[in-house]
Order: C-alpha cells, then structure tokens, then sequence
C-alpha cells in the first residue's frame, strides 16, 4: 500500500489548501534536522516535506485523490492517447521548507526554538521572527493622461496592463493582460490617484503592488485649467477693445456662449463669467471661466486713419 501523504501531515482528505499549509509549518519546524537531534527526525522531515510539495500543488493532489500514491508516481494515460510523467520527489527536502518560509536559510532565526511556537505547536502566519512574512512591492504609478472634455463631462477609460501571474504551482509565473476600468469623475483635478489594489506582479511569497494611476491633463487648444476655473485667452481687435461689442466662447459640453464686452479693454483685463469652470468634485456648483483678453492692434493705419483717430482722442486723457 502506497503512502498516504494526508495522514503524514495529520489532515483530512478534504483538508483546504490553508490547512495544508499549517500542517506542514507545525511539523517541519517540529522535525527540522537543526533542532531535532532524535532518531528518525531526518526521516520524518522528509516525509513532511514530500507529503506537502505534493498536496500543494492543485494537479498533483488530484492525481493523489484518485489513483493514490502508486498511480502518482507511475504517470497516467491521457485520453488523447498521450502520457503524463508520473511526479518524482526531488528529495531536498530543506528546498521545500526555505520556498516555504522564504531566504535562503529562514530556520537560522530561530535560535529560541520555543518562543516562537504559538499554543498550537506551530508559527503563526506571521513567519519566522517576521522573515517569511510576505512584503509588498512599492506601488506602481503611471500617468492617466485626460482632456479637459473627458474631466469637465465624466467618462469611461479602459487601461491595458501586463503583469506577472502565479502559475498553479504556486512558484513560477507568467505574463498575462488585464483591463483596468476606471470611471472618471466629473472634475477630477490634476494629481487624483486612482489605486487598484494588488494588481501588479505576483509572485513567491511576495504581496503584488498597487497599482496607481495620477490624473495628467492634455493640452487644450482653447483652455488652461487654473484649479475650479477654466482660463480662455481669445484675440479681440482694437476697436472691439476701445468701443465694446461681443465675443462667443465655446464650452467643452458643446455650448457656445456670448461674452459681451462692455468696458474699455486693456492689456491684461480679465473678464469672469461665474459658473462656467470645471465642476467640483462630489458638490453642486462649478467654478469659473475667466476671459483674459488678448488686444491685436492693427499693423498700420494711413493718414486719414490717423487723423480720425486723433479728432477722436482728443479729448481722452
């Protein structure tokens, strides 16, 4: 009768993957040849180490569950007539105890054996004085480049990453794509950070990144966004500047608006239309377009032009 690697690790058959792993922390730590001088503690850790690296692993298990240990170990027929190797324990048992608790030697901490077994005989998932306990990589940031259209009106982008994944050994890994979807909220300032929690490389023993995207804005061809407000720079001639009239401004909902010009524009006059700005985030209300007006002065004038000019401005100061 073959071996049964369940009842080597004290479990059930229908022990979790979480209890599997207790099992064998609680018994490698108790067997481990550096602390157990007695006889058969070698063996014993062997044993553990081969029951875990097959009970582990998702495929391997399940051609445990079948066919036992003699069928494991034999290889099976597939039913597109091919062969699978039968599974072969590469006998480094010490390999299976440091991928589990991570370093190269993570038993060398112990050096108060007792201390650091908890009431049940076995390390917390807390790790070996704190070496196994998986860290988590620094987050990963990327720009989220937005126009203002996309800020001022809400939208949808979808964001392609690659990451590393586990492979269902639990050890190596390979590179796959996921879709990101991030819902924009209307008026999301510049330096928003959007985090997607652990969803970057994964691997051995190790919590994957956060992933985090920062709003960026696009150059606009019309406007500058200036925190709430929005800022619009249009050319008005001299005239329009001295005696009055109008302009019409485009807004990023597709409306267009009349501003009317009303005093006497100089250089550097700003104008403000209230409410007309991006919107505030998670409130009513909106902040405001400011017209900064840009004088075009003609590039001649003849001597009648002049002399109009000049009966006119007579009396100006």
């Amino acid at each position: 009768m073959g071996k049964d690697y369940y009842s080597i690790l004290g479990i059930t058959r229908d022990a979790s993957d979480i209890d599997v792993k207790k099992a064998y922390r609680k018994l490698s730590l108790k067997y481990h040849p550096d602390k157990n001088k007695a006889p058969g503690a070698d063996n014993k850790f062997d044993e553990v180490g081969e029951a875990y690296d097959v009970l582990c692993e998702p495929s391997r298990r399940i051609t445990f569950d079948k066919f036992g240990e003699e069928g494991l170990k034999a290889g099976l027929p597939t039913a597109a007539g091919d062969f699978v190797e039968g599974y072969t324990f590469h006998g480094n048992s010490r390999k299976v105890f440091t991928d589990f608790f991570g370093g190269d030697n993570p038993f060398a901490d112990l050096f108060n054996f007792e201390a650091v077994l908890d009431a049940d005989g076995y390390v917390s998932f807390g790790g070996l004085k704190g070496r196994s306990q998986p860290k988590q990589d620094p987050p990963v940031e990327r720009d989220l480049c937005l126009t203002l259209e996309e800020v001022y009106n809400g939208s949808v982008k979808k964001m392609k990453i690659s990451r590393k994944v586990l492979n269902d050994d639990g050890r190596t890994t390979s590179t796959r794509e996921k879709i990101l979807t991030i819902t924009v909220k209307r008026g999301w300032k510049e330096g928003t950070r959007i985090t997607f929690p652990k969803e970057g490389d994964q691997g051995p023993n190790k919590i994957p990144a956060d992933i985090v995207f920062i709003v960026k804005d696009k150059e606009h061809l019309l406007f500058k966004r200036d925190g709430v407000d929005l800022l619009y720079k249009p050319d008005i001639p001299l005239k329009a500047a001295l005696i009055g009239g109008s302009i019409e401004v485009p807004t990023l909902d597709g409306r267009v608006i009349r501003v009317p010009i009303t005093e006497i524009v100089s250089p550097g006059y700003r104008k403000t239309v209230v409410g007309e700005g991006m919107p505030l985030v998670g409130e009513t209300g909106s902040g405001d377009l400011i017209v900064e007006f840009n004088i075009v002065f003609p590039h001649s004038l003849n001597q009648s032009q002049k002399s109009l000019i000049k009966q006119a401005l007579v009396c100006v100061p």
